[in-house]
């Protein structure tokens, strides 16, 4: 069969060569093939789809939970403001000792920045204790201040998290120095201040005189949108986090703030006018709340919050919009009983204040601004003395509670402010380090500690070596 195959191939071949039709129709006589070739007809081949390729798995940066660890301008300026090899080498040393992330402060309470904007004035100098004293630290450097953190940083492995102090705008020195910020030099317009519901009546809490911080109002829509416009320019560079600091009302609480502002927003939220302002919220000097508040006194309590939480928002937005792998949060000071008095709720909006707390409404709980946060810095600010507990006013109990309020679906790092809070303030609490990194980093997502000066100043370095080590033991 296969040599009969063969000829007739050879014959029909040539058969048409000599015809010259070897492109064209077959002729007529060319008789068909007389028999069913049983070879099986050629099937078309699907294509086979290309294979995913697989994502290379991303190694961790580092093991176990993050290790925060905050730098304020002020007081680390002398080494750094006029010294990028310093930046280098103390981040060097940061992340030899075990922690994971800085978070610079470029937005201090002067209220000018650390790193370019079209929007504030940049710092040329600020007030450091210095030899025993405070003076000015004069900055003639002209390089990038927080560009120098992130490409230090970025280098050793550290993740870099830029922080600013919010509603503030300026410095009245009351350290025998000159006053300092963008309020002062005519930046910030006079009217931003806060109106403060002082015993003597309504005030500026921007005057001759002032001393201590200058707060601009939430409540106003430019100072928001002037806010706003520098988060955005701090979204442009590539850092890893954005952390809002002071992002509440002034530091005179309850007094905070009675602006003609805030009451035509106030009486546009609560729907009517009020007939006596402020005396129909609270009493001209009025600092605590009274022992229970009527409808109208927890409304107000209610707007403060909403104020606070809708800039929150419009600040994440902003911040994910311009790169969405970049994590947005905020610091806040993790005694929740109290902090009603800045304005703030800071807990997931699944939490229901109103079961726990007699000056919250019910619209109280939807202003918890925790969803709109990646991450946040819970300020465990306990003494010494108060390590381990599961209250307020102790550091492991302040993480647990906070962490409980926050929820599941942002992170918590918490941690003590190692120079100014009890039994810190003169240095020698080696020992009590490693139990604030145990209490805190256990009881929540991670650890946080303010500030680097008092690492240095009381060469706390192998402290927090040993107690991120004995940590890291437990690390399966």
């Amino acid at each position: 069969m296969i040599k009969i195959k063969y000829i007739l191939t050879a014959v029909l071949a040539a058969t048409l060569t000599i015809s010259g039709i070897s492109c064209q129709k077959p002729a007529k006589e060319i008789p068909a093939w007389p028999w069913t070739d049983p070879t099986p007809a050629p099937q078309p081949v699907e294509p086979e789809e290309p294979e995913e390729p697989e994502e290379p798995e991303e190694k961790p940066l580092f093991v176990g939970k993050p290790r925060y660890v905050w730098i304020d301008a002020s007081a680390n300026f002398r080494f750094y403001a006029n010294d990028k090899d310093a930046i280098a080498e103390d981040l060097r040393k940061i992340k030899s000792v075990g922690f994971t992330d800085v978070i610079v402060d470029v937005r201090p309470t002067e209220g000018n920045v650390l790193f370019k904007s079209a929007v504030a004035p940049q710092v040329k100098r600020l007030a450091a204790w210095v030899d025993g004293k405070y003076k000015f630290v004069n900055r003639t450097a002209d390089f990038d201040y927080l560009q120098a953190f992130i490409d230090a940083g970025h280098e050793v492995g550290l993740r870099v998290n830029a922080a600013m102090n919010t509603f503030v705008c300026g410095y009245g020195g009351y350290y025998g120095l000159e006053s300092e910020g963008p309020i002062f030099s005519g930046n910030i317009p006079p009217e931003w201040a806060t109106v403060v519901n002082g015993k003597d009546g309504l005030e500026s809490s921007f005057y001759e005189g002032v001393e201590g911080t200058v707060f601009m109002n939430p409540a106003n829509s430019k100072v928001r949108d002037y806010m706003l416009a520098l988060i955005g320019e701090l979204a442009q560079y590539n850092l890893d986090g954005i952390i809002l600091d002071r992002c509440r009302y002034d530091d005179t609480g309850l007094q905070s703030d009675f602006s003609q502002e805030s009451r035509t927003a106030f009486e546009q939220y609560y729907g009517s006018a009020v007939a006596s302002w402020p005396s129909d919220i609270f009493k001209p000097g009025t600092s605590s709340l009274p022992r229970s508040l009527n409808s109208l006194q927890k409304s107000w309590m209610s707007f403060r919050v909403k104020v606070i939480h809708d800039f929150v928002e419009a600040a994440s937005n902003i911040v994910h919009q311009a790169n969405s792998k970049m994590r947005f949060g905020c610091y806040v000071g993790a005694w929740y009983d109290s902090y009603y008095s800045s304005g703030v709720n800071w807990a997931s909006p699944d939490y229901n204040a109103r079961s726990s707390y007699s000056w919250a409404d019910a619209e109280y709980s939807k202003y918890g601004y925790a969803d709109h946060c990646d991450f946040m810095m819970l300020g465990c600010y306990a003494g010494t003395g108060s390590v381990y507990g599961n209250g307020e006013w102790t550091m492991q109990g302040f993480a647990k509670r906070g962490k409980q309020k926050i929820g599941s679906g942002t992170e918590v790092a918490g941690g003590p402010d190692i120079g100014n809070a009890s039994g810190f303030e003169n240095g020698g609490q080696s020992a009590v380090i490693p139990k604030t990194i145990d209490a805190c980093i256990n009881s929540c997502d991670g650890y946080f500690v303010f500030d680097l000066c008092h690492i240095r100043m009381y060469d706390y370095w192998a402290a927090f070596k040993q107690g991120f080590d004995d940590y890291l033991k437990t690390v399966k």
